[in-house]
């Protein structure tokens, strides 16, 4: 048996991709900057950089899950920020 698939709706799924490019962008720009040779303490600022990136982007996610794609309807405000508090947290 397989599980619903719930894809992401519009408009929150643009947000997503371009998050997602940007994220895309500062990886491609660490490669060049440890095949240029740069301090290790700047490559290690833009990583904690795409962490923080990507922990809100999987926040983002985690939100249009809960609002969009739980079985049930109307889930109580406080059980959708409790859970998005717990993965947000399990991430740093």
């Amino acid at each position: 048996m397989s599980e619903a698939a719930y894809p992401i709706a519009e408009p929150a799924r643009d947000e997503i991709i371009k998050r997602l490019r940007r994220i895309e962008g500062q990886a491609r720009g660490i490669q060049r900057m440890v095949e240029e040779g740069r301090d290790c303490r700047d490559i290690v600022h833009q990583l904690t950089a795409i962490k923080a990136a990507v922990t809100s982007l999987n926040g983002l996610v985690l939100e249009c899950y809960a609002q969009e794609c739980f079985d049930c309807t109307n889930p109580p405000v406080e059980t959708v920020k409790e859970l998005i508090d717990m993965v947000l947290k399990s991430s740093k």
